[in-house]
Parts: C-alpha cells; structure tokens; sequence
C-alpha cells in the first residue's frame, strides 16, 4: 500500500473559457437550459400562453408597445421559471428528506412565478379593455 498523501491535480476540473470561445460556451450552456426547462409542463404552458397571448394581440389590434411590454414579460417569466426550477434542482439535491426550509425555498420561488403570471394575465386584460373600448376610432 502507498502511504504517500493525496495530492490534487495541478489542472482544474473545469477550464474557463475566454474570448470568442466564452461566447459559444456560453451560448451552449443557455441551450441546455432552455432544453431542461422544456422538461417543465409549466414552462410548456407559458410558452403556448405567450403564443395565445400575441395571438390575441394581433386580433384585437393592439399597438406595437404592447407587443412589446407582453414580450418583455413573459421573458421575465420565463427567467423566473427558469430560476425556480434551479432552485427546486438543488433543494432536491441537497435536501432529499422532508425539511419545512426546502419547502419554503421551493414555495417562494413558486410564488415569484405566480406574481409574474398574474401581471402577465392583468397586462393582457388592460391591454383587451385598452385597446377594445379606449382607442381612437377610424371611419
């Protein structure tokens, strides 16, 4: 047997990427997030939500800003789902027994997405009731 201490590597386990390669590893990364977050049901479901929604936009005529403000959120959404899932990885990793801490990280991020969900929702009904019932008419 070899008595000699264990002595780590020189090399990291991870090497960081600088200049041009940071950008597409960084990109990568974001790829595979974007492909774990589809495993959601939840992200599935904003993500046909925000198709409806600028559907329903087109119908009603709404103007270009609110376009632009519903787009704006539902990417806010969908970072926070994306954070919430983060946070519901680790809490499972590190927490697998029942722990009223877990719960509650996992209940806050669950919260932060339904905050997001309801001023999309109330966006998208100002913006019906703005638009249907307060917009100049032409003839």
């Amino acid at each position: 047997m070899d008595n000699a201490p264990f002595t780590p590597s020189p090399e990291p386990v991870f090497r960081k990427e600088t200049g041009f390669r940071h950008l597409f590893a960084a990109a990568r990364y974001s790829a595979q997030g974007l492909a774990r977050l589809w495993k959601e049901a939840a992200f599935r479901h904003e993500v046909l939500a925000f198709g409806a929604g600028l559907v329903l936009l087109g119908v009603i005529g709404a103007p270009l800003a609110h376009y632009l403000i519903f787009s704006v959120l539902m990417l806010l959404l969908f970072s926070v789902e994306a954070l919430n899932t983060a946070i519901e990885e680790i809490v499972d990793r590190v927490s697998p027994e029942f722990s009223s801490a877990a719960r509650n990280a996992k209940d806050l991020g669950s919260f932060a997405v339904f905050c997001l969900l309801l001023a999309n929702g109330g966006f998208v009904l100002f913006s019906l009731v703005s638009t249907l019932f307060f917009s100049p008419v032409t003839l």
